[in-house]
């Protein structure tokens, strides 16, 4: 691209892009850039992405149905501008059941393929990774404090990286972190050698959980979104590991939030060319699962019935992740806006607005 500002007009391919993140921003840069064209390409695998199709094209947005697992699907596209890779099977669940293909060929080769493009039309490249590169033993290891509600960051820890603000991108990387991290880590790395090797300029934006309207959460990915239907439809719920407390703890971010940093991301590609950053709500836009019961059981006013199962927690999953946004803050004055209980209740009155639609997926 030859120039640092991309207010003109351009093509920006969003991969994923009838997935919950890409279709949210699909449908954004179409409205807030009326000169834009931007395309949506999404293989429609995980069920409830066909409900987006109707607000993409509502929204002008062109979608093209393939799959970054091919090559040609990418490459037979017009040239693009800019593309953000959304795509990605997000589960920390994903490959465990002996399957491990789809996740390495989507979010490892698909970021491959995508980068190929990016290299072919001299494209900005955005790259949406996730904390899951953080390595599961490493966290597990971080030292906290449990209050009434929730755990806490210790203010006395032994791995750099981490403190009561959350975890940086310092954060020791060395060990395994669920196939879903690794394989995104995997690409991350590539996504460093186009940067230095054909001067693709790149951001690798990682994310904390991210949650919002048009999420089809499930327990395993999603699971604020979740965790809100179930009050919705008065569904019992666990609370899993760490002694069935319910004090384990996200930060969340509301999609809107993480989709005005795109928007400048795009607007500003030599700004942010070669970024690596955490993204998340921060300690600020944290729950707990317990606090999570509480906001649920007075957005709905519905009260369930909730196990204290304990056990063991499922695979990849720790007691506490907050991201420090701190370098991330160095670039850009961009700050999360929705509190958590805005986006909880965001999420409820777009689950009510669609619940013909959406439920059969969501209680699926």
């Amino acid at each position: 691209m030859g120039s640092d500002s991309l207010t003109r007009s351009q093509r920006v391919l969003v991969t994923g892009g009838a997935g919950f993140v890409g279709a949210n921003l699909a449908v954004a840069l179409a409205e807030r850039h009326p000169t834009w064209e931007v395309l949506a390409l999404d293989n429609l695998r995980r069920r409830g992405s066909e409900l987006n199709l109707a607000r993409l094209r509502a929204a002008r947005v062109e979608f093209v149905h393939g799959d970054v697992r091919e090559p040609t699907d990418l490459l037979e596209l017009d040239r693009v501008d800019a593309i953000v890779e959304c795509s990605a099977d997000p589960s920390v669940l994903s490959g465990l059941d002996g399957s491990p293909a789809y996740p390495m060929h989507t979010n490892l080769l698909g970021a491959y393929h995508c980068l190929e493009l990016a290299r072919r039309d001299d494209a900005q490249f955005i790259f949406l990774s996730t904390s899951r590169v953080y390595p599961v033993a490493g966290l597990a290891s971080i030292r906290y404090d449990e209050g009434a509600t929730r755990f806490e960051l210790a203010e006395s820890q032994e791995l750099p990286g981490v403190s009561p603000s959350g975890i940086s991108e310092a954060f020791p990387l060395a060990g395994a972190r669920t196939l879903y991290g690794t394989t995104k880590l995997a690409a991350e790395l590539i996504v460093a050698e186009y940067s230095a090797s054909f001067g693709v300029r790149t951001v690798v934006n990682r994310c904390g959980v991210i949650a919002g309207p048009w999420q089809m959460g499930r327990v395993d990915q999603g699971v604020f979104t979740y965790w809100l239907l179930a009050h919705h439809l008065r569904k019992p719920l666990r609370y899993l590991g760490f002694g069935g407390s319910g004090k384990q703890v996200r930060d969340l971010l509301h999609v809107d939030d993480l989709v005005r940093l795109i928007d400048e991301q795009l607007e500003q590609p030599g700004l942010w060319a070669g970024a690596t950053v955490n993204v998340g709500g921060g300690r600020e836009r944290s729950l707990s699962l317990r606090e999570t019961s509480d906001l649920c059981r007075e957005l709905t006013g519905n009260r369930v019935e909730v196990e204290a199962a304990g056990g063991d927690p499922r695979p990849g999953d720790i007691p506490i992740y907050v991201s420090d946004c701190s370098h991330l803050a160095q670039l850009t004055d961009w700050q999360p806006q929705i509190s958590a209980l805005e986006t909880l209740a965001d999420t409820l009155s777009w689950i009510e607005e669609h619940e013909a639609d959406v439920l059969p997926v969501l209680a699926a």
